[in-house]
């Protein structure tokens, strides 16, 4: 990397224009040169050799290898968005520092019956354009999080009525008792009932949407924050809210965000503090950060689980050399992908030992018993046998979809995935975008893919979410239920279990429920699960601020040394 770091200071110095007949390392240096100026100019900052002009104000400025592709809190389930989203929208009941309930913009709720659960809201709570929060907004934003578009319709009981009692007291009645009703809550922001209707804002912007509504490109919600500034795909500016109703940690008075897609252009940035925090560090750049004196990794276990999922929908699989079936649907080929792929080479290679292979859709520290459940062996000759068995005794060809920029070393195992199906005699036509042309392409009504890698976290920090909206049937678009099962992996046996864990009050009980919906999952090879990812950002030591094994930044904890 000795390169990178002269690119990074000809760059600052002089910005030295492409030489003929360069060498191999110039031409390198030119490429880091181009991607650093692009993303400096991003972030505001100017070229030349005098020194920018002390801020009056506290900035902090960090980068992703994402963009907040959308301002709408309903858009897209995905964790750095939704941390974004968290600086600016509230929900009734928040998790604080530890992942534990908190009250937010509700002080307090109890359950009267074990159908009706009672919100006291908060009084004095503006919204961003002054308006007062009211039970009204709870009600409208009730509708709309599971309304057609939205991304997050689990997050709310599909059976669930909101009743107002009065402006500040709202109950939620439930068919049937739901224990983990609120679970998901803290993710369910709150949006202004009136300033929705107002910009024709009443409908969920969904990911697929091929133009910005209103609710993509601005925000009115009651956090600590608002968006000052929001240029999809280049950066987003967040000023603090003078009229915030609580007391925030951070000290920070704007914070900037900037898309920095190219690993080296965001290592680069932070080891020279133009910016004061990235994700993720690439592994091969950690070392480096640890050393550089003015940065540091912050690590830790991640509750994101990495898997690979089929189409097992479709009669016909869509890009592939097989005609008139679906190879997917025998459940022979299914088992043949799982043991023709070593997870632990992808660990210990792809991943440099910061991954721990998991055999189910959910993190250890999420489901006490998921270390009864064993991954089976890698096995490329039981894989190439049963393909033969199952018809396909020179395996076949298929597109696999996978993002370049959200995962760590998303796309890598991809590559890694494709070359072990190789050994196996399937060919696979690697299909690497970025984040946004990969969730919309995906998630396009009828789910366009054959094959995908896709991490999840769930937002309930329980074992329901994954047997609910990873596992569950696709066949009631309106419920929510297997909202993100792209493959739409169906056996009813799941949605019976599922319901069953929903509401079941018996801890012992509801593990062996539990149990149950994951050994299924496995028997019917339904997905593939790779690994847990670790957490790896990179924080100049300037800064202050709260890790959660979400991996969700939290604005309102950060604060940096003037």
């Amino acid at each position: 990397m000795r390169e990178c770091r002269a690119c990074w200071h000809n760059f600052r110095i002089r910005a030295p224009a492409p030489i003929a007949g360069a060498t191999t390392m110039q031409r390198r240096c030119d490429a880091v040169t181009s991607s650093l100026k692009n993303a400096l100019l991003a972030l505001g900052l100017t070229l030349g050799l005098g020194a920018a002009p002390a801020e009056a104000q506290n900035v902090f400025r960090f980068a992703f290898q994402g963009d907040i592709k959308s301002l709408d809190p309903y858009s897209l389930k995905e964790s750095f968005t939704i941390g974004m989203h968290g600086a600016v929208y509230e929900s009734l009941i928040t998790r604080d520092k530890n992942l534990k309930y908190a009250p937010q913009l509700a002080e307090s709720w109890e359950t009267p019956e074990p159908t009706r659960w009672r919100f006291h809201l908060r009084k004095g709570v503006k919204f961003h354009d002054g308006s007062p929060f009211t039970a009204d907004d709870v009600i409208f934003s009730a509708n709309r999080v599971r309304a057609p578009g939205s991304n997050f319709q689990t997050n709310v009981p599909g059976d669930a009525e909101f009743v107002k009692v009065d402006d500040y007291t709202v109950d939620m009645k439930l068919k049937t008792p739901n224990p983990i009703a609120i679970a998901q809550f803290s993710t369910w922001y709150i949006m202004s009932k009136a300033w929705a209707e107002k910009n024709n804002a009443v409908q969920p912007s969904p990911p697929t949407a091929t133009s910005p509504s209103y609710a993509a490109l601005h925000e009115n919600g009651t956090g600590p924050f608002v968006v000052a500034e929001h240029q999809p795909g280049v950066r987003t500016v967040f000023k603090k809210f003078p009229g915030y109703w609580g007391k925030v940690e951070s000290n920070i008075d704007e914070a900037v965000f900037t898309t920095i897609g190219n690993s080296a252009t965001r290592v680069a940035a932070l080891l020279s503090g133009e910016v004061d925090w990235i994700d993720p560090v690439p592994l091969q750049d950690q070392p480096r950060v640890e050393s550089s004196g003015n940065a540091v990794v912050m690590a830790g276990p991640e509750l994101r689980t990495i898997f690979l999922g089929m189409d097992q929908w479709r009669d016909e699989l869509k890009d592939s050399s097989v005609k008139g079936k679906n190879p997917f649907k025998d459940k022979r080929v299914r088992e043949a992908f799982y043991l023709a792929i070593d997870e632990d080479t992808i660990a210990k290679r792809v991943m440099r030992g910061q991954a721990t292979p998991s055999a189910i859709l959910i993190a250890p520290s999420l489901y006490d018993r998921s270390a009864e459940i064993k991954r089976p062996a890698y096995d490329p000759k039981k894989a190439k046998a049963l393909l033969t068995e199952a018809g396909y005794p020179d395996g076949f060809t298929l597109t696999m979809d996978c993002p370049n920029d959200r995962y760590v070393n998303d796309e890598a195992i991809c590559q890694a995935v494709v070359s072990m199906l190789a050994r196996v005699g399937v060919k696979v036509n690697l299909n690497a975008q970025p984040k946004a042309k990969y969730f919309a392409k995906v998630l396009a009504p009828g789910y366009d893919t054959s094959f995908y890698l896709v991490g999840w976290t769930p937002s309930s920090q329980d074992s329901h979410n994954i047997l609910y909206e990873i596992a569950g049937c696709r066949n009631d678009p309106k419920s929510g239920r297997g909202g993100w099962n792209l493959g739409n992996y169906c056996n009813p046996k799941i949605d019976e279990i599922a319901d069953k864990v929903e509401q079941e009050t018996d801890a012992k009980t509801r593990d062996a429920q539990i149990k149950e919906g994951f050994d299924t999952i496995s028997a019917d090879w339904g997905y593939i699960p790779l690994h847990q990812q670790a957490l790896a950002w990179g924080v100049s030591k300037k800064v202050t601020l709260v890790q959660r094994p979400d991996n969700m930044l939290m604005l309102y904890w950060v604060s940096k040394q003037p």
